[in-house]
């Protein structure tokens, strides 16, 4: 019984002896594996301290690691600052090299000094341009012109590539530079300050009229930008100036030309036929549009002196204008005597005079460019005007010229800027008389009017010098007098040359026959054919 007792309990003995080993096994391998961090928080290891003083060992283990780390960091950051420092310096040395060579110097101990001596710099460009006063030029060739511009078109001299007198600009640098402009014009007349009226108006790029760019090369781009103002006559001119730099607000005018009474002055001999003309125009433009002119006629001699009169007379009560005068002179014609007398004859207020000849058509926007561009003691304007080519070259046929008013088109197939002549000027009173008038030795065709140009030239008032699109020359046959001196007769020949049609419609009429020689022999080689 013992035996069969002890015989069914060995193999439970055996099981428990198994288990018994596996445990201890699992114990041992505990005990002699490696541990991590996070182990080591949850089994200490033989003979270590235990509880809180081994988080404490382990909490003081990890500060002295973070803090040699920000140590790193801060050593780091003294090397970028020493390395920061040292290329300021070297920053500050080539600036104040740089402003040295342009004339501006460098308190280096006023860290704002930089800027100050910037803008010091950059104000300095705005007095050497021709933005407040007038420089004195040797003749005219020195003087630099001004481009006249709208929001579409650019009336320009120096015509590049494309050759047209007028451009609708397709360089984008162009078309940005010039739309920076006016929303800069539009930012300043909307501002807050100026705005502080509740009742004034917001301005738009519609209220934009005109502008003037002239381009300096050593000193950078100075804009004059005309906007219409709150009321009828009155003008908002904004001149900016870019200094090779960002662009700079140098003023704001409020301009009221209300009041401001333009003097056409006219010299004339005979020419009757051509005077009826200038007066139909002057009588839409400058008496029914404008309505602030007088006309002054110097004539000379006595023939078709009464036909001249009779005109006049009837286009004064027809319109009902009486501000003219007529003024007769028994000598010889001469342009610069004739305008020199209706100058000085005039008895009342400061006026602007525009010298006018009388194969010249403008408009109303004309006469207020005028206005805006003659300043009394500071600026003078000798606008550049549309000279038109013969119609009958242009258009062919004499039955196939249209109207006026139609062939008025900026075109280079119909004419071109006259850039080389300087007849037409608007300028107060007070200027001719102080710069001395025409020379009046001078007689005959010509001269006169460059001479008074230069006598400008060298004075302290600004030249305005641009084309416009307001202000043409038709076109009349030229005849050069024998009396003329030689030099005389050379500028007339010259401009007789000029004014008959372009370099290739001229090219055209010179190789005549050419043409009709080869369109012959076509015409016989396609019969033979």
């Amino acid at each position: 019984m013992v035996r069969r007792g002890i015989v069914a309990w060995l193999p439970r003995v055996a099981v428990l002896l198994v288990v018994l080993c596996c445990a201890v096994s699992v114990l041992y391998m505990l005990a002699c594996t490696p541990r991590g961090d996070n182990q080591q928080l949850a089994f200490p290891r033989a003979n270590s301290p235990t509880g809180k003083e081994e988080y404490q060992a382990i909490l003081q283990e990890r500060e002295e690691h973070h803090w040699d780390y920000i140590s790193s960091l801060k050593r780091q950051i003294a090397e970028l600052k020493d390395e920061l420092q040292e290329r300021s310096q070297q920053l500050k040395n080539m600036q104040g090299h740089s402003t040295d060579l342009l004339g501006v110097g460098i308190d280096r101990r006023d860290p704002q000094k930089p800027q100050k001596a910037l803008l010091q710099f950059l104000h300095s460009q705005v007095d050497k341009a021709e933005v407040h006063t007038g420089m004195k030029l040797p003749n005219e060739y020195a003087a630099v012109p001004f481009e006249s511009f709208t929001l579409h078109r650019v009336y320009q001299l120096e015509m590049g590539l494309t050759r047209h007198p007028e451009e609708k600009p397709v360089r984008k640098d162009k078309r940005d530079e010039l739309a920076e402009a006016v929303e800069l014009g539009l930012e300043t007349l909307n501002s807050p300050e100026r705005n502080s009226n509740t009742n004034r108006r917001a301005y738009s790029p519609s209220d934009f009229i005109e502008g003037l760019r002239r381009i300096e090369r050593d000193k950078g781009t100075l804009y004059e930008l005309i906007f219409k103002g709150g009321k009828a006559y009155e003008f908002e001119r904004i001149v900016l100036f870019r200094p090779f730099g960002p662009i700079m607000k140098v003023k704001n005018e409020n301009l009221n030309m209300a009041d401001t009474l333009i003097n056409v002055i006219v010299p004339l001999a005979k020419r009757a036929s051509k005077f009826r003309q200038f007066m139909q125009n002057f009588r839409e433009m400058g008496i029914q549009q404008d309505r602030r002119i007088h006309l002054t006629i110097v004539y000379f001699g006595k023939e078709q002196m009464s036909e001249v009169k009779g005109i006049l007379e009837n286009t004064s009560r027809s319109a009902n204008f009486k501000n003219y005068t007529f003024i007769q002179l028994n000598e010889e014609f001469s342009r610069g005597k004739g305008l020199d007398v209706g100058a000085r004859f005039w008895k009342g207020s400061n006026v602007v005079l525009f010298f006018c000849d009388v194969d010249i058509y403008f408009t109303a926007e004309f006469l207020n460019t005028c206005r805006l561009n003659t300043q009394p003691g500071k600026k003078v304007f000798y606008p550049v005007l549309f000279s038109q080519y013969n119609p009958g070259l242009i258009y062919g046929h004499h039955d196939s010229i249209p109207p006026v008013e139609q062939q008025l088109v900026i075109k280079k197939e119909t004419g071109f800027w006259r850039d080389f002549g300087f007849g037409m000027t608007c300028q107060y009173r007070s200027d001719y008389i102080n710069i001395g008038g025409f020379d009046l030795d001078i007689k005959g065709w010509g001269g006169e009017d460059v001479h008074l140009y230069r006598k400008y030239l060298h004075s302290n008032l600004i030249v305005v010098r641009t084309p416009v699109r307001g202000l043409f020359h038709l076109w009349h046959e030229k005849h050069c007098l024998d009396e003329l001196t030689p030099e005389q007769y050379k500028m007339c020949i010259q401009s007789k040359a000029m004014n008959e049609a372009s370099h290739g419609q001229l090219g055209m009429l010179f190789f005549r026959r050419e043409i009709e020689a080869h369109r012959r022999k076509q015409k016989a080689s396609n019969k033979k054919s």
